[in-house]
């Protein structure tokens, strides 16, 4: 007999819910009352393995499951709540038997190794300063083990797109799963800064190979009229591991280690690519799918579409560069608790995954990109100018979240104008620069305002500027476009 998903899910659900009180209830009073540190270092870990198995049920769950994406959403967010798992277990025992068990979902394996990479790159955010601090690292060393992840990420993105033009998505896939999960294993044997810098390095590059391969093979296996809604969805999956990746990461280094926390993340990594062996190597283009591709435009890769493409995934996490440096620097000035630049983070992020997974995501494939680009970009923009004014919780909030809207208006926008600009023989090398962008907008984003003699309030008025001008460059090429063309 068959186990349901959800049968699974909620077993591995509820033995996360109890290890979490015990770590909460039994162990972390023994360690700060009673001095015992073994005791938070012995269930954390159990807790750690347990929520890597409760991972994997949910990635299983969303697969096979006739559901929405509410579901695994909410089943990832009850892991990190007390008695969420017993909430979540008493509603989904109310509800399975609505939900039947369909074929498997390629797509939502694609989405879950999109989610994989980008937690492996959030949960590092809030842990690797002071991890390298630990070991000794001076103050330069810190910001430069950093930055150099993001670096080395952008010659593994350059390599991917080539490469998965070459041999095909798949081949790169496998690759970037399986090199990325064994560097994060590295970690635990790094003592001193060398060793940390050269970890930063391979794991950087090795982690640079997944998402151009991902985001080509998802491409590649939809239909033009569905490109939109496509990668909204896989916009959500980059939103939760943005909400996710730092909560996960700073709650388990606090209770064990920050290499126990990489070997969670490889777990899971390991374990994607164990089902992406699996199944995606079976995969098979339909006749329409394959129909779709030839469509596809080919000559130049660097059109006018695609360029515009790469400049609004600069800018997007330019702009996101400059809200990780200076708004934890506002806050304090304001004289506010330092988790308050947390939740204004999680704030956005929630707000951009809402607008991706609700029915607003049929807007992406019934608007041209080019206005929702502008559209984004302008939001984000004037989120940028109103954050330098804004002096209480309540407008930072508010500010925040309409730079969600923006965030979420934008990163499909991109994605979709590089899907139908770019040819498709050429598709992989253009994620591949495309994400090389990516990570080039959040160096620069950090480090430049770092450079320039910009007060806090003065870097958000100079980077609200600069992206307001790039949407009306947009906005003017788009109308320039139309009048030529009529």
């Amino acid at each position: 007999m068959r186990i349901h998903p959800i049968n699974i899910l909620r077993i591995t659900g509820l033995l996360d819910g109890i290890s979490l009180l015990v770590l909460l209830i039994i162990a972390m009073p023994l360690k700060y009352i009673w001095g015992i540190d073994k005791a938070v270092t012995i269930v954390g870990s159990i807790h750690g393995g347990i929520f890597s198995l409760y991972a994997l049920a949910i990635i299983y769950a969303a697969l096979r499951v006739k559901w929405n994406l509410l579901w695994p959403a909410a089943a990832l967010i009850a892991a990190f709540i007390p008695f969420g798992n017993f909430v979540l277990d008493f509603r989904l025992k109310k509800a399975q038997a609505k939900y039947g068990i369909k074929p498997f979902n390629y797509a939502m394996l694609v989405y879950s190794i999109v989610f994989f990479s980008f937690f492996d790159l959030f949960s590092q955010l809030p842990v690797m300063s002071t991890f390298a601090t630990s070991i000794g690292a001076s103050s330069f060393i810190v910001g430069f083990v950093i930055g150099l992840y993001s670096l080395a990420n952008t010659f593994g993105n350059i390599l991917s797109g080539i490469m998965t033009d070459k041999i095909g998505p798949f081949k790169i896939l496998m690759a970037g799963l399986l090199l990325s999960s064994s560097a994060l294993l590295l970690y635990q044997f790094v003592d001193q800064p060398l060793l940390l810098i050269i970890v930063r390095i391979i794991h950087g590059f090795v982690a640079g190979l997944i998402v151009p391969a991902a985001f080509t093979f998802s491409a590649n296996t939809t239909l033009n009229d569905q490109q939109g809604k496509k990668v909204a969805f896989t916009g959500t999956f980059v939103g939760l591991a943005a909400i996710i990746g730092p909560a996960f990461s700073g709650i388990m280094a606090s209770k064990t280690s920050v290499p126990f926390v990489f070997n969670c993340v490889a777990v899971l990594g390991f374990s994607l690519s164990i089902l992406s062996a699996i199944f995606l190597s079976k995969y098979k283009l339909s006749k329409k799918e394959k129909d779709d591709a030839i469509v596809q435009p080919s000559g130049s890769l660097f059109n006018a579409g695609v360029i515009k493409a790469y400049c609004g995934a600069f800018f997007l996490m330019f702009s996101q560069g400059v809200i990780a440096y200076l708004l934890p620097l506002h806050v304090q000035t304001l004289g506010y608790d330092s988790k308050l630049s947390g939740t204004l983070m999680s704030t956005f992020g929630i707000i951009a995954v809402l607008i991706f997974v609700l029915p607003t995501n049929r807007i992406f494939d019934r608007v041209a990109p080019s206005i929702t680009m502008a559209l984004g970009i302008g939001l984000m923009g004037v989120s940028q100018l109103l954050i330098s004014q804004s002096s209480t919780t309540l407008t930072l909030y508010i500010v925040l979240g309409l730079y969600g809207v923006g965030f979420a208006f934008l990163f499909p926008s991109i994605n979709t104008m590089l899907i139908k600009a770019a040819p498709a023989e050429l598709r992989g090398k253009a994620y591949g620069y495309f994400y090389a962008f990516f990570s080039l907008g959040v160096v620069v984003g950090s480090s430049l305002l770092g450079w320039l003699p910009f007060t806090i309030t003065g870097g958000f008025l100079f980077t609200g500027v600069i992206l307001l001008l790039f949407a009306a460059f947009v906005t003017f090429s788009k109308q320039r476009k139309y009048v030529l063309d009529h």
